[in-house]
């Protein structure tokens, strides 16, 4: 790097809920600024924007515009805060949620915005946690199983129904003439950078984990046909060169830049996936390095020099985090959420008086309470599955469990069980890296959850191992604005990049061996209950849901054709 006046780099990180902005100065990582802008439609989950019909249980939709929000918004507003010039923005960079992806037509117009397809569900984004692609991710594994496809291996043995091509095969059963129309199937993560630069680009690391793309090719035709005749033409919806990660793709138009408030021509760099930047940010890119991006779900990165088959993992890609080496993606699909789910179910009316005379959260009371609980002392074991299982078990019809409810169980025993229960998975996730031989020697954190220090410091004890903290609280823009700098040629790769711009705390919690002990023999239930129901000794959760959907479809169905009010005469007649 060459010395002189402050220059910087953004940092848009699309997540769920909102999209934030950071301005960082690519000396040294120091966040100056950062912006916050929340989706006017959040999750669209129950109905379409503009009304009709409730959506079918397990979608979850996006709208574009909102994301477009963030640039016109955060970006602007983070430059301000940090008080900088256009002229001091060298770079800007964009992560996504994964697998969130859209139908656009050939010049990247998403098919929701057309008004023909407005009221067409299939039109729109599919968030990550659209997990009505369930039954299609099912087809996808067994066809794939029966032919012995060379690349489901790579995926742990099951592609998720989170990923493009269930996602896509959903599309084409339940709206085949919207997928005629579909000229351009493409994640998120892509989709906003060719908004940025007027070009479309294919970023290497979606491709991989989220397209089955290893080796230099995705699924054959003839296999696609043997899914469905109608599918044998989908990779050509997503056929594109693919960019390295840390590449530039491209620089900012004149209609961006009017956006942004940042100079048309500013180097944009190449899209990425939210939790795999965050390697970059936490400088936990060398070989056995474990990070676990925690939130609402949690993903899980490892880089490592070992190809190996890691029963249920999400992929392992060459060069998919990080040139040089293989890089391993786990995840769990509720975390953030279940406790979320729990604070808003279990709490009593007096819980919600204390913490309202205490100015407390709900989470801040729950936390505290449970913290005061001997390891076992409620009794109970639960399942992490609200949102199904990522990883190992790639099943996302499993639902959760809570096993040794009484009349006295209180709500920060339930409370603490959740947390318990997220932490057992991640163990699970922890044993298989290792049982394959890809070996986990250091353990970091990122994300919103790094706060609850009770939290940590019960993974810390469940998994007995050191637990490293990010040094920042934004850690996917962190990493956008990294790769930012690469991408503008300011550090040479993004290892160098990591090191002078990335935070890392190291061993801030450790674990207590009288509470590892305890734990130890709470994750022998958890785990001979996570086989048993996930592993095919029971199908009752399986059973269930569908039970639940056909009720639910009845309900519906009665709603949109009720019955005449004369039928009860017609039938007698």
């Amino acid at each position: 790097m060459t010395s002189g006046p402050l220059k910087v780099t953004v940092g848009v990180d699309f997540g769920t809920l909102s999209g934030r902005a950071v301005v960082v100065s690519v000396e040294d990582g120091a966040q100056l600024a950062d912006a916050v802008y929340a989706y006017p439609h959040a999750v669209v989950d129950q109905a379409l924007p503009g009304g009709g019909p409730a959506l079918p249980p397990d979608w979850a939709l996006q709208i574009p515009e909102d994301w477009r929000g963030v640039l016109r918004h955060a970006v602007p507003e983070a430059l301000a805060r940090a008080g900088v010039t256009a002229d001091q923005v060298i770079g800007i960079g964009t992560d996504f949620t994964a697998c969130t992806v859209l139908p656009t037509t050939a010049d990247g117009t998403p098919l929701c915005e057309l008004p023909e397809y407005t009221d067409r569900p299939h039109a729109y984004p599919k968030l990550w946690r659209h997990h009505a692609a369930q039954p299609h991710a099912d087809r996808i594994n067994a066809l794939a199983a029966e032919r012995g496809e060379s690349w489901l291996p790579r995926y742990g043995g099951r592609i998720s129904s989170e990923w493009e091509y269930a996602k896509a095969l959903q599309l084409l059963d339940e709206d085949p003439g919207l997928y005629a129309a579909t000229e351009r199937w493409i994640e998120a993560a892509d989709w906003i950078v060719w908004q940025l630069t007027g070009t479309e680009s294919r970023n290497l690391c979606t491709a991989g984990y989220k397209g089955i793309h290893q080796d230099g090719t995705r699924p054959s035709s003839g296999y696609l046909a043997a899914l469905d005749p109608g599918f044998a033409d989908f990779t050509a919806k997503l056929d594109h060169p693919l960019s390295p990660l840390g590449g530039r793709a491209g620089t900012l138009t004149a209609r961006a830049a009017a956006w942004t408030g940042i100079n048309e021509g500013t180097p944009v760099s190449v899209g990425h996936v939210d939790a795999h930047v965050t390697s970059a940010a936490a400088r936990a890119l060398d070989p056995g390095h474990l990070l676990a991006i925690m939130g609402t779900s949690t993903c899980h990165i490892l880089n490592s020099d070992v190809l190996a088959e890691v029963p249920g993992m999400c992929g392992v890609v060459r060069d998919g985090v990080v040139p040089g080496l293989w890089g391993y993606e786990a995840g769990q699909s509720g975390v953030g959420d279940i406790f979320a789910w729990a604070a808003r179910t279990v709490l009593p009316g007096p819980y919600a008086v204390e913490a309202r005379e205490r100015d407390l959260s709900a989470h801040e009371l729950l936390t505290e309470k449970a913290e005061r609980q001997p390891v076992g002392g409620h009794g109970l074991v639960a399942l992490d599955w609200h949102s199904g299982n990522r990883s190992t078990l790639v099943d996302h019809h499993l639902s959760g469990l809570l096993l040794g409810l009484t009349l006295d169980t209180r709500p920060e025993e339930v409370y603490r069980a959740l947390l318990e229960a997220t932490a057992f998975g991640t163990r699970v996730i922890v044993e298989a890296f290792e049982s394959a031989g890809v070996p986990v020697t250091e353990f970091t954190v990122a994300g919103g959850l790094a706060r609850n220090r009770f939290l940590m410091q019960l993974y810390s004890d469940v998994l007995r191992r050191p637990i490293n903290l990010i040094g920042s609280e934004q850690g996917p823009a962190l990493g956008s604005a990294i790769h930012a700098a690469v991408a503008a040629k300011a550090h040479p790769d993004i290892p160098a990049a990591s090191a002078a711009m990335g935070r890392i705390e190291r061993a801030v919690f450790t674990p207590d061996p009288t509470r590892a002990d305890a734990y130890d023999a709470l994750f022998a239930e958890y785990r001979e209950l996570h086989d048993h129901f996930g592993r095919g000794g029971s199908c009752a959760m399986h059973r269930l849901r569908t039970l639940r959907d056909t009720a639910r479809e009845a309900t519906h169905d009665t709603a949109r054709h009720p019955a005449p009010a004369d039928a009860a005469e017609e039938g007698r007649a």
